[in-house]
């Protein structure tokens, strides 16, 4: 445990990575999904380790406390079609991974799926829902979910005019299950390793007390956010760019 704390940083560096699980927690029960965008580009800053494994763990635990509390909403049709899309972009995710030789190759593939995810999110475009577009997007969140624990943008894209109340819980199922294929895929890859899991339960606390907090603020999520969120996640993604170059 003391090792992991080493990786997280100086106290202040950790303050302020528990501010990110906070915040990212409660953005994730909210809207049932978001928690990888919110936590993901910010955390990688800090050190590409805390990427994308034990974001993805978090992100897990998140997804599937939305999931169970509202499971009765769930619309199991579409988490289907949205799990069989996601395993082939988890695949494609993992050839990808395989290529990648060190932390720097990977830095600069992070941050231009972060970038696209962004880019996808602020482009407002409206994707007609059916089998075809849930298939698609999904399979388009299994690969940017595996390679950053950022695969909210395209499902959002296809989601955003679907009723919250069925919305909400059925992109958490698919999460929870997508997320447990991406860690899948990274574990071939040969991209996790025991430090990952430590690194993700010693970030626990500040998870559960967002989620505790999102609870209490149920139906109240301001959706002001959202530009500001997109502007912290495209600077981020600059920035790894920029490093992954230079």
């Amino acid at each position: 445990m003391d090792s992991s704390l080493a990786l997280l940083g100086s106290p202040w560096i950790i303050v302020a990575i528990f501010v990110i699980v906070f915040v990212a927690a409660i953005v994730q029960v909210g809207l049932g999904m978001g928690f990888g965008l919110t936590a993901a580009p910010l955390l990688a800053l800090f050190n590409p380790e805390l990427v994308p494994v034990p974001t993805l763990v978090l992100g897990l635990l998140t997804a599937l406390w939305g999931a169970w509390s509202e499971r009765s909403s769930i619309a199991w049709r579409e988490v289907g079609l949205g799990v069989a899309g996601r395993a082939v972009g988890v695949a494609a995710g993992t050839v990808i991974l395989f290529s990648l030789t060190d932390r720097k190759s990977f830095m600069l593939v992070f941050g231009a799926m972060i970038g696209l995810a962004t880019i996808l999110s602020l482009s407002g475009r409206r994707i007609a829902f059916s089998p075809t577009s849930v298939g698609a997007m999904s399979s388009l969140s299994g690969l940017m979910g595996t390679i950053t624990s950022v695969g909210a943008p395209p499902m959002a894209l296809i989601y955003q005019d679907r009723p919250a109340a069925i919305a909400r819980p059925t992109l958490a199922a698919f999460f929870a299950f997508g997320c447990t294929f991406s860690l899948v895929g990274l574990h071939v890859a040969g991209w996790t390793d025991r430090q990952d899991i430590l690194v993700a339960v010693v970030m626990l606390p500040p998870l559960f007390a967002g989620m505790f907090v999102a609870r209490l603020l149920h139906g109240r999520f301001d959706a002001r956010y959202r530009p500001a969120l997109l502007a912290v996640s495209g600077l981020a993604a600059t920035i790894l760019i920029i490093r992954g170059l230079t």
